[in-house]
């Protein structure tokens, strides 16, 4: 069992964000791997472990050559990784990056593609459906649960009324979401081991992807200001007791005009 791992290596959220002049995340220096990928490391590890064998190959596309977060990674237990590095991927948008990763995928011999819901730094949940579509693939996201049965990938998919239960033919792309299963802590040996693992390290061209068709070139758009969002007002308390009991028709009042009643 192979499994290629989408990885993003964000800014530490604990430090304070900061924004290029055109308006873009500053993501320069040390990066870390998101949360939310650790558990789709987490869950390609356990997958190739019942399966009796295997390797997890880490994707990922990052600025300046940046491995701090894959080593993370590296040292939970994955043996390798393809990062994409290249000063033409700067503003690139989700549609960018999936077909930045899809093509890296297809560096790599998979029986499974994984990846988290959504990124913590971007939020548009779109990628691991792009990632299939150029693919070929098919997808399943939000999935809880995830196992292998022969060549087929049954999954628990996350609804608001429980999980649906899917089942989809290998190969496929898989998106899960957090707390799928608990992440491993790296163990000294495995940073230490983590330091000689395999990063092979490409850019567009390598991928055979028209540098000028992608990033800022290619996204169609601009983001030509930033504003700070408005600090929340104080809300209004509603006293039943200095209204004598009728404080109920206040509140009514204040709904109707907000028109929610």
């Amino acid at each position: 069992m192979n499994i290629a791992v989408c990885v993003k290596q964000i800014p530490d959220p604990a430090e304070p964000g900061a924004l290029n002049p055109d308006h873009t995340l500053k993501r320069e220096g040390k990066l870390i791997l998101d949360e939310s990928d650790s558990y789709g490391v987490e869950m390609a590890l356990q997958l190739c472990d019942k399966a009796g064998g295997g390797e997890v190959t880490l994707i990922s596309m990052a600025p300046n050559g940046t491995t701090d977060g894959l080593r993370t990674a590296l040292a939970m237990g994955a043996a390798k990784a393809v990062l994409v590095s290249d000063p033409a991927l700067a503003g690139a948008g989700a549609l960018d990056t999936a077909k930045v990763l899809a093509a890296a995928i297809k560096r790599t011999e998979f029986d499974l593609v994984l990846a988290a819901t959504e990124s913590s730094d971007g939020y548009t949940g779109t990628v691991p459906e792009q990632i299939a579509e150029v693919l070929g693939l098919p997808s399943i996201g939000f999935a809880k649960s995830v196992t292998i049965d022969g060549t087929t990938v049954k999954v628990e998919r996350q609804t608001e009324a429980g999980y649906d239960e899917v089942e989809s033919p290998l190969p496929a792309v898989v998106s899960v979401t957090a707390g799928v299963v608990e992440p491993r802590y790296p163990s000294f040996k495995g940073i230490m081991a983590a330091k000689s693992k395999p990063v092979d390290n490409v850019t567009v061209a390598d991928l055979g992807i028209d540098g000028g068709i992608v990033g800022w070139a290619g996204a169609g758009q601009e983001i030509v200001d930033v504003v700070a969002a408005e600090e929340r007002q104080a809300g209004e308390v509603i006293s039943d007791d200095e209204l004598e009991g009728q404080g109920f028709a206040k509140i009514v009042s204040f709904l109707e005009n907000l028109k929610v009643i």
